[in-house]
């Protein structure tokens, strides 16, 4: 292992600890009480550069910038066109809770929570097709896979933003949003926002050195794990528990499978 890989898998691995750790404390703090901003926003930051520095332990620095970058316009362009037209998500607006809007319609934070999302999500889908990944249309099962966990990543997401936290709101008729905190179109919605994303970034995220044999990477699908846990303990905490439950079932089911297919 060179020098620089053997620097990347410690800092990959250090950044780990800390969110790993920067979840479980702001469980313990908030005790069924919204967590501060600022607490939020440090582990928003510290899953985004995790996720970066694991990934370019498979890919060139400039492919990682590339699809970081790639990720954050075309959700940032998505989601200031649904916030406009209703279209793709359903009827929200941001509040001032994610934090400053841009052009008034889009908090910055918001294309970034996309870059965990979906990067992590496709990292789990990688390792639960992996027994498949030498079969015609591998890739093609891969970015489906990932369209379908960042949706159901949503279900757990949408009543943490909407409920206990108000990020952004629903203006559905009567305000009916459903007992997971939104309206089923937005689901559907975040589907297709990730293939469109997939569609475009994915010959960046392709390993230009195939001859080089690496094991499986299993930091994606403990940032997954973590992130689905610390949601659905947190809408526990809130008694959500449609949502709490439905949470903590994917992410069993899905690290169950991502395990048992990798190894």
């Amino acid at each position: 292992m060179e020098p620089s890989e053997k620097t990347l898998n410690r800092t990959a691995q250090a950044l780990l600890v800390l969110l790993l750790a920067g979840l479980i404390l702001v469980v313990c703090l908030a005790r069924g009480t919204p967590a501060a901003p600022w607490q939020l926003g440090l582990l928003l930051g510290l899953a985004v550069v995790s996720t970066l520095v694991s990934l370019g332990r498979a890919l060139q620095l400039q492919n990682v910038l590339t699809v970081a970058t790639l990720i954050v316009i075309i959700a940032g362009i998505v989601q200031t066109v649904g916030v406009a037209t209703s279209i793709p998500f359903g009827p929200l607006v941001f509040t001032d809770n994610l934090g400053e809007q841009l052009f008034d319609k889009l908090p910055w934070t918001a294309p970034l929570l996309w870059v965990v999302i979906l990067l992590n999500c496709r990292g789990v889908a990688r390792l639960i097709l992996r027994p498949w990944r030498k079969l015609h249309g591998y890739g093609f099962r891969v970015m489906g896979l990932t369209c379908l966990l960042t949706a159901l990543f949503d279900l757990g997401l949408e009543p943490f933003a909407t409920r206990v936290h108000r990020f952004w709101i629903w203006r559905v008729s009567g305000g009916v949003t459903g007992s997971l905190g939104a309206p089923w179109v937005n689901f559907l919605g975040w589907a297709v926002t990730a293939l469109i994303i997939l569609l475009v970034a994915t010959p960046w995220l392709i390993n230009k050195q195939p001859g080089k044999r690496r094991p499986p990477d299993f930091h994606p699908l403990i940032v997954w794990l973590a992130l689905n846990l610390f949601l659905a303990t947190t809408l526990a905490l809130h008694q959500l528990w449609l949502p709490a439950g439905i949470t903590l079932a994917v992410a069993v089911a899905g690290t169950i499978s991502a395990w048992r297919n990798a190894t």
